[in-house]
């Protein structure tokens, strides 16, 4: 049996400014968009929407339903190093992640052993993780294919999760709404309602060839996921090209000497999570990240260093620390990874088929 954790960000553009600045935590916000009224929000906070706000309202809108609306521009490179973050999150369970966004995926942990193999239990850990290490808040669905854990991460937004059982499916399915089912936006809602069909449970009881014939071949997927079935595979197939931790730190370290304190617990997370690669990639270089407090950024790279020890690291910080010489927020540790050369033959075989 499957076990799905479809992982998705609350408000996450919003939510991503809101922790880089506090102030905002208590106003209404939204992102997009343009002060003189024009374009539309691409999201907006849980404050906004008290207010009618919405994502892909015009701006215009929104500010006439909130007139105090804060309005942010689009940080796209901030947001994409944000979704990196969490992506590795993801990575450190199952390699089986398909991105859907930057801000939403899907984890197949049908395999994983961590947490007695309960899927509810890791996607917990997942939420707390992503939370304390990258500053935002994620919901999760779990489930038992792709379009019910899609479902279920909806339910208990924002910051929760909730499970769909195998067993409870059928329960569960026929008082869904079908504006609920993935696809039916506002014309085939309309097309649907014609025949009476405003639920998964009208969709069961209703002709197929009927539903068929209005709907074309949708018709046969609005019958099957009506019925909770979903036979899609989480589209994981990738080579995998580094691997990285990175750490925010509840305290910026102040110097130096107060960088190196922490190579050891930078280590062990990284070991841990190198650990969980099979055999089948081999380290080529290693790669330091640092954020210092004005949030500006270094990363070095040295293709000398493939052994991850406290020695080589602290020549590496000293180098990278110097570079500003402030006090540090963030600290991120990777190495640039290949496919060994039977594998990688194999991989391309199995990318090409």
């Amino acid at each position: 049996m499957r076990k799905i954790i479809h992982c998705d960000c609350d408000c996450f553009y919003a939510s991503v400014e809101m922790r880089d600045n506090k102030a905002l935590c208590s106003l209404p916000i939204a992102v997009g968009g343009s002060k003189n009224g024009r374009g539309v929000l691409t999201t907006c906070n849980y404050i906004a929407r008290s207010f009618g706000v919405r994502s892909a309202m015009p701006t215009r809108t929104a500010l006439q339903l909130c007139p105090r609306l804060v309005i942010l521009p689009v940080d796209m490179q901030k947001y994409r190093d944000v979704s990196n973050q969490i992506k590795a999150i993801f990575l450190e369970f199952t390699e089986r992640v398909e991105p859907v966004s930057l801000d939403e995926a899907y984890l197949d942990v049908s395999y994983n052993k961590e947490f007695s193999g309960s899927a509810s239990l890791l996607a917990n850990h997942i939420r707390e993780k992503i939370h304390s290490e990258v500053g935002v808040t994620a919901s999760a669905g779990i489930a038992p294919n792709k379009f019910l854990a899609k479902i279920a991460s909806d339910i208990n937004k924002p910051n929760g999760q909730f499970v769909i059982t195998p067993n409870d499916v059928d329960a569960f399915m026929p008082g869904l709404n079908i504006r609920k089912i993935p696809g039916v936006g506002t014309i085939s809602e309309k097309k649907l309602n014609k025949l009476g069909i405003y639920t998964c449970s009208d969709i069961q009881s209703s002709s197929p060839d009927a539903l068929i014939k209005a709907m074309g071949s949708f018709g046969e997927v609005l019958l099957k996921r009506s019925f909770g079935i979903d036979d899609r595979e989480v589209q994981h197939k990738h080579v995998r090209k580094s691997i990285s931790i990175e750490r925010t730190f509840p305290e910026d370290l102040k110097d130096f000497e107060a960088c190196l304190k922490k190579v050891p617990y930078l280590l062990e997370n990284f070991q841990n999570r190198l650990s969980r690669l099979s055999d089948k990639y081999h380290v080529k270089t290693c790669f330091l990240k640092i954020k210092f407090n004005d949030f500006s950024q270094t990363t070095l790279e040295k293709n000398s260093i493939k052994t991850f020890t406290v020695e080589n690291l602290e020549s590496l910080i000293y180098e990278a620390w110097i570079r500003k010489s402030r006090p540090v927020r963030l600290m991120g540790l990777g190495a640039r990874i290949s496919l060994n050369g039977k594998d990688k033959a194999k991989r391309q075989l199995e990318l090409l088929s």
